[in-house]
């Protein structure tokens, strides 16, 4: 449904695209638009970008204890400056994300994760990563994954969702799935985009959905899971470790 991208995206910079922002610090407390531009290998802003799961960009925020998780699909003005409206943010080391797919040049249909760190001001209270658990709590939904990843292959995860130990076959589809999964790594926040296998047919899916998992590295891994149902957008969040 969509493709493997390049790195871990820790890096600004790969292949000659580079993620700028003029923003280094942010406020706590607040809502707050960070903006940021790609450049290609010309140093000129990239304007044309390629739909990934009906997208042309997706943006993530995550604190360094990965906390505070924002999935986010930003504007972009004509000359090629995009704005993210961030929800409030706690006090502490943040990265940002972006994903994206150049529809043209010398990168065109490669995606790409780029990311650059932010400060938010204020004393920092930083929240231990919960033990890895396979089973995860949101909005009166269990999820719950299976699989067994090793680091460096790439396996598949089946994730169910349930509500009341019932089989919840409402989900609803999401950009072009019926889940979307997204995956931090514990010290380091490395990024990874767990490709869903699962074809949207229908307004109604679930209660099991497919992944492919290519986790680059041992260690645990913290999950995003997001998915709409009863015409909400629902996050669930657990550790998965890998080895």
């Amino acid at each position: 449904m969509d493709h493997m991208a390049v790195g871990d995206g820790l890096a600004s910079t790969e292949d000659g695209y580079r993620l700028s922002s003029p923003d280094a610090t942010l406020a706590a407390g607040e809502g707050t638009a960070y903006r940021f531009t790609v450049t290609g290998p010309d140093a000129k802003p990239v304007t044309a970008f390629a739909l990934d799961q009906t997208k042309r960009m997706h943006f993530y925020a995550i604190r360094t204890d990965l906390t505070g998780f924002q999935h986010l699909h930003p504007t972009m003005a004509a000359d090629g400056t995009w704005t993210a409206d961030l929800s409030a943010l706690a006090p502490g080391s943040w990265r940002m994300f972006a994903s994206f797919t150049p529809d043209g040049g010398a990168g065109k249909g490669t995606a790409y994760v780029l990311s650059r760190a932010v400060t938010v001001h204020g004393i920092e209270k930083r929240t231990p990563v919960p033990a890895a658990d396979a089973r995860a709590r949101v909005d009166g939904y269990t999820v719950t994954v299976q699989g067994e990843p090793m680091a460096g292959m790439s396996h598949p995860l089946t994730v169910t969702v349930t509500k009341d130990g019932r089989p919840v076959t409402t989900l609803q589809p999401y950009l072009d799935t019926y889940a979307h999964l997204t995956a931090f790594h514990e010290g380091d926040t490395a990024f990874a985009h767990l490709h869903p296998t699962t074809r949207v047919d229908g307004d109604h899916g679930g209660p099991k959905l497919a992944f492919d998992a290519d986790l680059p590295t041992v260690g645990n891994w913290r999950l995003f899971l997001q998915f709409r149902a009863g015409g909400e957008l629902h996050t669930a969040a657990l550790t998965l470790q890998v080895g």
